[in-house]
């Protein structure tokens, strides 16, 4: 039989919280002494532990209460017992208070000693324990941290330029590395093993013997990171390695190299992919396939364009000839991103004087400086693309030429436009159609004030190079009133300036064009010019060494530096500065023969023959050089070597008797007589009326005792009546001149005849006739072109009588026939 139950609703609160307290009386906290429940939970621990009479097992005593008053400390209860300070177990024996002891809670605090929390009563803590540098831990760590170090150096070496440093260092890091992964393999597993220090180490080594150009090395040290699997990004190096077979022109294997590289390099690496697309289509070029290398940059233009890829795709282009693609490749490298500003941002539209400081400020940072590098480069390239396909994509240069400028019109390269018109007028030049170069420059001329002057200045260029100082002017003027600012329009208005005379007013033209640009080196260059023509002599100086320090290697400023120090008498500077010059231009003959003069003054003979024997070597055609050179082997009485230059300046002048009597007279010289004579016979032939020659061949003649001395006497004789003859003639000549301006030219009197007849008998010999010569001594003394012969020394090896020595002697009066 059920019971009914009642069940309270779970809303009527009433009735469960009734029920609740009829079940459960609340406490009475007043009086607690008599609640027997109470009593009983306070004898027991808090939260229901065992009684405080709870027996240590195994033992007869009580455990302690651990409490934070001291040991058995009494305390009044509620229970009407004293309660120690530890816990009490039945037999009277405390726990001791442990769990306070690290507040400083301890016994000794009770016994009437200082509160010390903190524990300074114990004094200053113990020294840290030494490291055991001994160790085989710390000798692998300082090892470690050598390598590390050696690794640094050599990479601060190599971009310091000391390639050789770098490479023993890198050397040094790798012995190093070896050693301590012997080591270490000693006292820890393999899997311990650094193998990031051991991938740098391996790479730096490989990088220094690619940089000292060892590429066998570079590539074993090269595949042993490769081929190892515990690298895990060892696979990109094969870039490097295909540079090295570019390097050696290995460029099939460089492709195969690039190749693995770029599977090995997923598509998230998209810039590294592409400059290695790039690498393998240069390679295709080098070995001469065209059309692998377009498709190379073909995917290079679609995926991420740029400028070298779009211009090396023109020139693959270019060379299998195909025009058609040329213009779309063209298009293409005009549409590249350069992520510049084309507008110019630095100007200020205002006149607010913190904005133009800041703007002037920015105007000139890194940012700003490689933006103008950027589009500088891009401009240079589209430049010589346009030069490249302008001939070859239309019927003629100047159709091609123009369809380039539109296509550059159409972008955003507008100011490039102009530049392209005025380098075809310069492409005319180079093709030496000056009237098409003049054409095209005349069409700027109602063009903007910038291209007007730049067009202006290359006009007056070609007229002054045509020697048309008028035209060349007229076009000077209108470059500097188009733009009073360009320096190369200044320049050219000084140059003819220059070349009429003005020094003074083209030095003011020329310092005009330095104040707008500093750097421009024509302007100072030819300001030194102008000074030293004003006889300005120190301010010349100044300028050149001025543009010495901008232009260093200029063998027109170093010659002109060592021409102003000549003129100003200081042979030491002036050789020291041509010698800096020939070690700029080694084969300049000029200088050569220039130094060989100054060391000449200075008396260093053996240095003047070593650079006039150089400037002969290159240009054996200077006379100066070697009359010079033929000279001092004479005076070295070395007349046999002499005869090679005088000759040779034979050659080169053939009308002068000068150079082949000395020819003769070196024959002489050297005691070979009969070469002599043959020689002198030869000028005879060409130079019959030579009076010197003649006089040779009788002495010789005489001396040799020959019989054709006879004939040579009485054409010597002739040919000195004849000299003496002409010689009247042309002195009467000039004394009837005088005399009839003295006159004032008037008639003497007298029928032409007469006047006639007198002149004849006024004519020197005419009154007695020629045979009356024969008994008169005649002059056959000659002068040795060669000069005196120097006085040697006479010794047994070597003897000479005083008949060999002729050369400065006249004929006797026994020598002529009577």
């Amino acid at each position: 039989m059920m019971q009914n139950v009642h069940l309270a609703p779970e809303n009527d609160e009433d009735d469960l919280y009734s029920g609740y307290n009829d079940y459960n009386p609340m406490f009475d906290t007043e009086d607690l002494e008599n609640d027997v429940a109470f009593q009983q939970a306070a004898r027991t621990s808090h939260g229901r532990r065992p009684p405080v009479t709870a027996k240590i097992p195994g033992s007869a005593s009580s455990r302690p209460l651990a409490t934070g008053f001291g040991p058995k400390t009494t305390l009044p209860s509620s229970m009407g017992r004293p309660m120690t300070g530890g816990i009490q177990f039945e037999d009277g024996v405390s726990r001791p208070m442990t769990a306070v002891q690290a507040a400083g809670y301890t016994k000794a605090a009770m016994r009437g000693s200082s509160f010390d929390p903190l524990g300074q009563a114990r004094g200053p803590a113990p020294p840290l324990e030494k490291k055991n540098s001994d160790s085989p831990e710390e000798k692998l760590r300082q090892l470690e941290k050598k390598v590390n170090e050696l690794v640094e150096e050599s990479c601060v070496a190599n971009s310091c330029g000391d390639l050789k440093l770098a490479l023993e260092k890198a050397k040094e890091a790798g012995r190093q590395e070896r050693e301590l992964l012997r080591q270490r393999e000693q006292i820890t597993p393999p899997e311990n093993i650094n193998l990031d220090l051991t991938y740098s180490v391996l790479l730096n080594l490989a990088s220094q013997y690619a940089a000292n150009e060892m590429y066998a090395e570079a590539l074993t040290t090269y595949q042993v990171i490769v081929k190892n699997k515990m690298f895990t990004s060892g696979g990109i190096l094969k870039v490097n390695m295909g540079n090295i077979y570019l390097k050696q022109r290995n460029y099939s294997k460089a492709i195969k190299f690039y190749r693995m590289a770029l599977d090995q390099i997923t598509s998230a690496h998209k810039e590294m992919r592409m400059k290695i697309m790039e690498n393998i289509g240069v390679a295709f070029i080098k070995t001469g396939q065209y059309v692998d290398a377009i498709s190379s940059f073909e995917d290079i233009m679609s995926i991420s364009p740029n400028l070298k890829a779009g211009f090396n795709l023109i020139l693959c282009y270019f060379a299998v000839g195909n025009g058609e693609q040329m213009k779309k490749a063209f298009k293409k490298l005009i549409a590249v991103p350069l992520e510049v500003d084309f507008d110019d941002k630095y100007i200020s539209l205002n006149d607010d004087l913190h904005t133009n400081l800041l703007l002037e400020a920015i105007k000139n940072d890194s940012i700003s400086q490689m933006e103008r590098e950027r589009k500088s480069m891009a401009e240079e390239y589209i430049m010589t693309a346009a030069k490249l396909i302008a001939p070859v994509i239309e019927t003629s240069f100047a159709v091609g030429y123009d369809w380039c400028v539109d296509a550059v019109k159409a972008s955003h390269y507008v100011e490039l436009a102009n530049d392209l018109e005025i380098n075809k007028a310069t492409t005319y030049l180079r093709q030496q159609n000056f009237n098409q170069a003049l054409e095209t420059l005349k069409m700027f001329e109602k063009k903007d004030s910038r291209v007007k002057s730049a067009a202006a200045t290359n006009l007056s260029f070609l007229y002054y190079l045509g020697n048309e100082l008028a035209q060349a002017t007229n076009y000077a003027d209108l470059a500097v009133n188009s733009d009073r600012y360009n320096p190369a329009a200044l320049t050219n208005k000084g140059n003819t300036v220059f070349a009429n005379g003005d020094y003074e007013k083209a030095a003011e033209f020329y310092k005009e064009a330095l104040r707008n640009d500093s750097l421009c080196t024509e302007a100072l260059y030819n300001l030194g010019l102008a000074y030293k023509k004003l006889n300005r002599i120190d301010e010349a100086l100044d300028f050149l060494l001025k543009l010495h320090a901008i232009l260093p290697n200029s063998a027109q400023v170093l010659y002109q530096i060592a021409s102003i120090y000549e003129i100003m008498e200081d042979p030491n500077q002036a050789i020291e500065w041509l010698l800096q010059l020939i070690s700029v231009v080694p084969t300049d003959p000029r200088v050569l023969s220039k130094l060989g003069k100054l060391y000449d003054n200075e008396g260093d003979k053996s240095q003047a023959f070593h650079y006039y024997y150089e400037s002969y070597r290159y240009f054996p055609s200077n006379i100066e050089v070697i009359e010079w050179l033929g000279a001092y082997y004479i005076d070295t009485q070395f007349c046999e070597k002499a005869i090679e230059y005088f000759e040779r300046a034979a050659l080169i002048l053939p009308t002068q008797v000068k150079w082949q009597l000395m020819v003769a007279s070196c024959y002489r010289r050297s005691g070979n007589y009969q070469k002599a004579l043959e020689k002198y016979k030869v000028i005879h032939r060409k130079f019959p009326e030579n009076v010197e020659c003649l006089r040779f061949l009788v002495r010789l003649c005489t001396d040799m005792g020959l019989k054709e001395v006879q004939e040579y006497i009485t054409k010597l004789k002739k040919v000195e009546k004849l000299k003496e003859i002409r010689e009247q003639r042309i002195k009467s000549g000039r004394d009837g001149s005088a005399r009839n301006r003295r006159e004032g030219g008037g008639d003497s009197g007298g029928t032409k005849g007469e006047r006639l007849s007198a002149k004849l008998k006024a004519l020197p010999g005419t009154n007695e006739p020629y045979e009356s010569r024969s008994s008169k001594e005649i002059d056959a003394s000659y002068i040795d072109p060669l000069g005196p012969q120097a006085e040697r020394p006479r010794t047994a090896a070597r003897k000479r009588t005083e008949e060999d020595d002729f050369a400065d002697e006249e004929l006797g009066d026994d020598l002529l026939p009577e």
